[in-house]
């Protein structure tokens, strides 16, 4: 007996947690969908990174420093010669090889897995991406909760101050 196996379709997530000091965390995020056709792409591609860093750029002013983990993505060479092109406006900060405690989207998705997401039968792909683009719109109108994803990393998130101290003559 013959078995034939579908294709299945699947969404892929690629997002930005800013933070920028004075102001509320933001989240930037991009789609990718794949259908099951022949030669669509699976995951998130350096194309899509690239897309989301430019919006990134446009949305906030000044110089933008991303916190990568090792997606594939952040490693191909359109994704570093995009980062080198860019490099008056973009630093990269790379965490350890695996660290998903330190990556503030990673609690993020999983806090939508296991809420929003979590026991859901979807009727349909489009129903998928219906519930989570509604799901991620919720989330970006609650700044405690991003904090809260930045926070629960432990990394300190602000610029260092600059010290300075006198020295008193006598």
């Amino acid at each position: 007996m013959a078995v034939s196996a579908r294709r299945s379709p699947r969404v892929a997530i690629i997002g930005l947690l800013c933070l920028r000091p004075g102001h509320r965390p933001r989240l930037l995020y991009r789609l990718r969908v794949h259908r099951g056709r022949r030669g669509e792409p699976k995951g998130v591609t350096p194309s899509d990174l690239t897309g989301l860093l430019r919006a990134a750029h446009h949305q906030l002013p000044g110089k933008i420093t991303v916190v990568w983990d090792n997606l594939p993505a952040h490693h191909a060479a359109l994704t570093r010669t995009f980062v080198e092109h860019h490099a008056d406006w973009l630093d990269v900060a790379w965490l350890p090889a695996y660290a998903p405690e330190l990556n503030p989207v990673e609690s993020l998705w999983a806090y939508l897995k296991t809420g929003t997401l979590a026991n859901l039968a979807a009727h349909g792909l489009d129903h998928l991406i219906h519930v989570i683009r509604t799901a991620i719109k919720r989330l970006q109108y609650r700044p405690d909760l991003l904090a809260g994803f930045l926070t629960g990393t432990g990394l300190q998130l602000e610029p260092p101050q600059l010290v300075t101290s006198r020295v008193q003559r006598q």
